[in-house]
């Protein structure tokens, strides 16, 4: 390899490295355990293209910038699309599947979600957990972590709350499923935000309920 080569090489790799660098910011800030399917699968890609650029110097600097361009707007579109629909959401990013509730296993859970005893195990001792005894809550995050809640930091006595926390309207909608755990209908539910200075469901972004009967509401476009 000429002198040359070796200096087109280091550049292409230093200007790959910087457009990469750039794209991956541009998608937001996310840990590396959070990132959903999607994400990775996009991040996999630009990899790929830049590796496969950079190594054949007879192609063109900007020949790998244009599907790395569509990369960055698909993942942006899919983005904003998860964030309007949570169907979109539940279907492409998956949803958290309760492991262990009020201190029974779920065994059909695990085995739908592919998680043997080996790995709750793992991750029970990952967390400081002494015994499957102590744990109130393990959830199943759609990242592959395992949110566990023990029994000393939850009250697990007589709720119909199937976890730690039950939303009850996401983005202005009211969760019908969640309403039919409670036992309850929407009159209570709008009978609930009165009582808290609401009128109408579409004006708050979030409402849920945990195991304590806490109530969490965020408003719609709220400043702060």
């Amino acid at each position: 390899m000429e002198l040359e080569e070796v200096w087109m090489l280091i550049s292409r790799t230093l200007l790959y490295y910087l457009c990469i660098v750039v794209v991956f910011r541009l998608m937001g800030k996310r840990e590396v355990g959070e990132l959903s399917i999607l994400d990775i699968v996009v991040f996999i890609m630009i990899a790929e293209i830049g590796v496969l650029t950079i190594e054949d110097l007879e192609l063109f600097f900007g020949y790998a910038l244009i599907p790395i361009a569509v990369l960055l707007i698909i993942q942006r579109l899919t983005a904003w699309i998860s964030l309007k629909s949570p169907l979109f959401r539940k279907w492409f990013e998956g949803k958290p599947a309760i492991i262990i509730s009020q201190g029974k296993i779920d065994e059909y859970a695990m085995k739908k979600n592919r998680f043997n005893f080996d790995d709750l195990l793992q991750q029970l001792r990952e967390n400081g957990t002494a015994s499957i005894k102590d744990v109130a809550y393990a959830i199943l995050e759609p990242s592959g972590n395992l949110s566990i809640i023990e029994k000393k930091d939850a009250d697990v006595s007589q709720n119909k709350i199937n976890g730690l926390v039950l939303p009850l309207i996401v983005d202005g909608r009211i969760q019908e499923k969640a309403l039919e755990q409670l036992e309850k209908d929407e009159q209570w539910l709008m009978k609930q935000l009165r009582k808290r200075g609401f009128e109408h469901a579409k004006q708050i972004s979030f409402c849920s309920i945990d195991v304590n009967d806490e109530w969490y509401i965020d408003q719609k476009d709220e400043i702060t």
